[in-house]
């Protein structure tokens, strides 16, 4: 069963765990803020359904030189996951979903076709489709990118093609958040093992991994895992629930905006530092779970 209660509605002194997001410590973090319009928050995913009331759309941007931002076709796989997704990040607070982060700015660059993924997996896109995305997506200004899709691996240029445009977002101080995937395979990608991104694990909403999440050596020394169930999102023509690697990332990437729009001067390496070493974790194939707050106490030093 899907939860249709955001959770945060809650106090803001310290982290209420009855919620996906409280499990997470979002509850508390989204009390202090909802954003800040000077912080570009990157999704490449499936077009938006910019009409959703739901959504805030008056700071949703188009990322120049990719397709229009706006779906076709509203009940198509696409644009499902991109408004779903994109509902995470910036809906309207006090609406059927969390709503992180309405007031950054959302920098939308869609990448998926309008296949089918099938049930249980996420649309996919090759490396070299990715790394234009995410070169126009930095370049338009965000300072960290979601990245919910599975990759078509076809051949080592594009890999390179990718690789070069994760060392520039790294130059640039821009964190990718990407989902670890959902085949349930212990391993490491091109994408998940490169510094510049912080992979994702699902689990449920007790914080236990779920099965069919991907996870592996780099993703537990450089990533997070975060409620991949449980967390409502917008719909667009059928009322499909989403569920899996693509849910839970944008939870840490809400998390990474909010910690910037408080502290807007920290530096990547210490958002990245506040993130994953927010709570103690022996770091084997699993991740630790996300602590927003405690990720809020660690980037502001224990003065908030």
């Amino acid at each position: 069963m899907w939860s249709h209660n955001p959770g945060f509605e809650a106090a803001s002194a310290g982290p209420v765990a009855d919620t996906p997001l409280g499990l997470v410590g979002l509850t508390a973090l989204m009390a202090r803020s909802s954003g800040r319009a000077d912080i570009g928050v990157g999704l490449i995913d499936g077009p938006v359904a910019l009409g959703h009331p739901a959504l805030a759309a008056e700071l949703v941007r188009e990322v120049p030189a990719g397709p229009p931002p706006g779906c076709r076709d509203t009940a198509g796989a696409s644009c499902r996951h991109g408004t779903f997704v994109a509902g995470i990040l910036a809906g309207r607070r006090g609406s059927q979903v969390p709503g992180i982060c309405p007031d950054c700015t959302l920098l939308v660059r869609p990448v998926f076709g309008e296949t089918e993924p099938g049930p249980g997996l996420m649309p996919t896109a090759t490396p070299e489709e990715l790394a234009e995305a995410l070169l126009a997506t930095v370049e338009s200004g965000a300072r960290v990118v979601n990245v919910s899709a599975d990759l078509r691996w076809s051949s080592v240029r594009e890999r390179n093609a990718l690789t070069e445009a994760l060392d520039h977002a790294l130059r640039r101080g821009v964190i990718v958040v990407a989902a670890a995937g959902n085949q349930g395979a212990v391993g490491g990608s091109a994408l998940t093992r490169h510094p510049a991104v912080l992979p994702v694990a699902a689990c449920d909403v007790r914080g236990r991994p779920l099965g069919y999440s991907n996870l592996g050596a780099s993703i537990g020394r450089h990533g997070v895992r975060a409620p991949g169930e449980g967390v409502a999102g917008l719909t667009t023509g059928r009322p499909d629930p989403i569920s899996g690697t693509s849910v839970a990332a944008p939870l840490v990437t809400g998390t990474v905006a909010l910690l910037w729009s408080l502290r807007p001067a920290a530096g990547a390496a210490a958002v990245r530092d506040a993130v994953l070493n927010a709570a103690p974790w022996h770091r084997a194939v699993v991740p630790p779970l996300l602590d927003a707050w405690g990720a809020y106490l660690r980037v502001t030093a224990g003065n908030p």
